[in-house]
């Protein structure tokens, strides 16, 4: 499991910011629930509706074919979900 985090003004990444975020997952939602890997990006594949499209980061993940994109409303968000994936390798 991983989670993609988009921070507030005034913070930033850090490795003991994933472990804390972590922890809290852990904590409220149960050990089972903590995400493997935290990536934080500025921003995440939105419709024009405003909904994330999380077939699309799914699929930068896995590298599996993006399929369809003609709802997405800011593809740069896209481009910033893969350069953080693979930043992190």
């Amino acid at each position: 499991m991983v989670a993609f985090v988009i921070l507030r003004k005034g913070y930033q990444p850090s490795d003991e910011l994933k472990e804390e975020l972590r922890e809290h997952v852990a904590k409220m939602l149960g050990k089972i629930a903590r995400p493997d890997e935290i990536y934080f990006v500025p921003d995440l594949p939105k419709t024009r509706s405003g909904k994330i499209m999380r077939r699309l980061v799914k699929a930068k993940l896995t590298k599996a074919t993006i399929g369809d994109t003609s709802t997405l409303m800011n593809p740069e968000a896209l481009v910033y979900v893969e350069q953080t994936i693979e930043g992190s390798k």
